[in-house]
């Protein structure tokens, strides 16, 4: 099988890593407009051009993965369905196109996936599958902030899609992590809205929001998002009578409260996990394999997509009546 990869920033090479070890036999090869990105990416064992319709004469791939800025995703997108390959997408953060890119996918009879990181991870499917057996009413609070300088530390964050008010950082925590809460708790009936901008960030976006959901089937959400917090944060509880939660971010902190010990009891979800140094401890690799996996998994008819553009379309309506409220 031969991949191509859209797109040669970090996200572009974690995918490609991902992939040698998902697909050890797969051929690589990428597309980026930056010179240097391309050479570091030929030192990489990827076979690097400069323009799609280039590396799809040359190389006439399989399947291909973009990982480009989310603004462009929809132009890449369609150029590569019109080739007919199946793809790949990282999150959109923007609908642009959606309905014509899924009709397209449909008449070329190629999947169209997109990514969803954290439906992935073992600890959220742990905290769906525990509040699903529960069938009590529910409360959570959820609480993940990030400064945005730290987001890339090798670049300006105005340098990158962060920076940009349409993909900005709130909005990219909101589209990575209302996901798996809507898979978890249902779908959103009410929310309500306080937002602020604290810091001194050349940002034209509020960086800090307070948001109260109340789900269709009665659960109550409170969740903080923020792009100031100096030291990175995913503080996530859920409670109900005889149920409480605990999560911090990565699966060394999840855990449940004992009250017969009166005590937290460790949650183990996974055997061994991988953590890429550069990035916060809350942020794990396996899950980006695993969504790898299921795209395969997809592309031979063996298993079904988690995530899909009709869902994600949905998100995006909800984060901008949280934008616009």
């Amino acid at each position: 099988m031969k991949v191509l990869i859209v797109g040669l920033g970090s996200m572009g090479k974690r995918r490609g890593r991902i992939l040698r070890s998902v697909k050890p036999d797969a051929e690589l090869c990428g597309v980026d407009l930056t010179e240097s990105r391309r050479k570091e990416a030929e030192n990489l064992g990827i076979r690097a051009y400069d323009s799609i319709s280039g590396a799809l004469a040359a190389e006439h791939p399989d399947c291909a993965f973009v990982c480009t800025a989310p603004i462009t995703h929809a132009k890449i997108i369609d150029e590569l369905l019109d080739a007919g390959l199946p793809v790949f997408t990282e999150l959109n953060l923007v609908s642009d196109g959606y309905d014509a890119l899924t009709a397209k996918a449909a008449e070329k009879g190629v999947p169209l996936f997109l990514s969803s990181t954290m439906l992935y991870r073992a600890e959220t499917q742990y905290i769906k599958a525990q509040v699903q057996a529960f069938e009590k009413p529910v409360n959570y609070i959820y609480h993940i902030g990030q400064y945005l300088p730290d987001w890339h530390p090798w670049e300006n964050y105005k340098n990158f899609f962060v920076g940009d008010k349409r993909t900005g950082g709130v909005r990219e925590i909101f589209a990575i992590d209302l996901p798996w809460l809507l898979d978890a708790f249902g779908p959103v009936k009410h929310v309500y809205v306080e937002k602020d901008k604290l810091s001194e960030l050349e940002i034209d976006y509020p960086d800090t929001y307070f948001v109260t959901l109340r789900h269709e089937n009665g659960v109550k959400g409170i969740l903080a998002v923020d792009v100031v917090s100096p030291k990175a944060v995913r503080n996530f509880e859920v409670f109900g009578e005889g149920l409480h939660l605990f999560w911090e971010g990565n699966p060394k902190t999840l855990a449940r409260y004992d009250a017969a010990a009166k005590d937290k009891v460790p949650v183990q979800t996974y055997e061994s996990f991988e953590h890429d140094a550069r990035y916060s401890d809350n942020i794990v690799e396996n899950a980006y394999g695993d969504e790898i996996v299921n795209f395969f998994g997809v592309l031979d008819g063996t298993q079904q997509p988690r995530w899909s553009f009709e869902k994600d379309k949905a998100v995006l309506e909800l984060i901008e009546r949280i934008e616009n409220a």
